[in-house]
């Protein structure tokens, strides 16, 4: 079938995608637009995973204290380019990491941040809680890996549930975002700080 360049255009405005890729993937989708925009969807998180082992050493601090100001913002989110750094969508991205860091206080980017102490002292207080279970030791180890997981989505920026759109994790935000901006996207670092509270560090 033959696509029309204005819904190569409308595609394109949509998703960002280049105009060859949109007009594939309407031939593809046979002119639907939503399932248009799924196919590319898919396919420019592939090309983000892909990407995630690039270098990238520009980008931004982005900064957000709370309207009451007992609650204040740090975080460093790096992409591969100035050019990225100043786009809107990324500028949008940093926003909402602060914000997610704000409401939600992880204390580490992802799971491998975790310190190993740390990470043997939560499991060895799982072990504990399922020792007089009853139940076997395959059971057992399936049970605190989920708690274990548990504790990464509720203690890592990465692994938590999206602020906007909790059946989403924030690290697949930052793969949208890798796949619409064609660059490799990295949450460096980030600090949260709330008045009267004491300095784990």
């Amino acid at each position: 079938m033959s696509i029309e360049a204005k819904e190569v255009f409308e595609l394109r405005k949509l998703t960002g995608a280049g105009v060859m890729e949109c007009k594939k993937a309407l031939e593809e989708s046979e002119g639907d637009i939503e399932k248009a925009q799924e196919i590319l969807r898919k396919k420019g998180i592939e090309t983000a995973n892909k990407k995630q082992g690039r270098s990238a050493r520009e980008g931004l601090i982005g900064s957000y204290v709370h309207t009451d100001g007992k609650i204040g913002v740090l975080v460093e989110v790096d992409c591969e380019t100035d050019f990225v750094a100043r786009t809107e969508d990324f500028k949008n991205l940093v926003k909402e990491l602060t914000l997610q860091v704000a409401a939600q206080a992880p204390l580490w980017v992802s799971p491998e941040d975790v310190p190993e102490e740390v990470k043997a002292r939560e499991k060895k207080i799982f072990q504990e809680q399922m020792q007089d279970s009853g139940k076997p030791e395959a059971v057992k180890e399936k049970i605190i890996e989920g708690k274990m997981r548990k504790f990464y989505e509720e203690n890592c920026l990465l692994e938590q549930a999206y602020i906007r759109e909790p059946d989403k994790k924030v690290k697949n935000l930052l793969l949208e975002a890798i796949a619409k901006l064609g660059e490799n996207i990295v949450v460096k670092r980030f600090v949260r700080f709330k008045l009267g509270e004491e300095d784990n560090g």
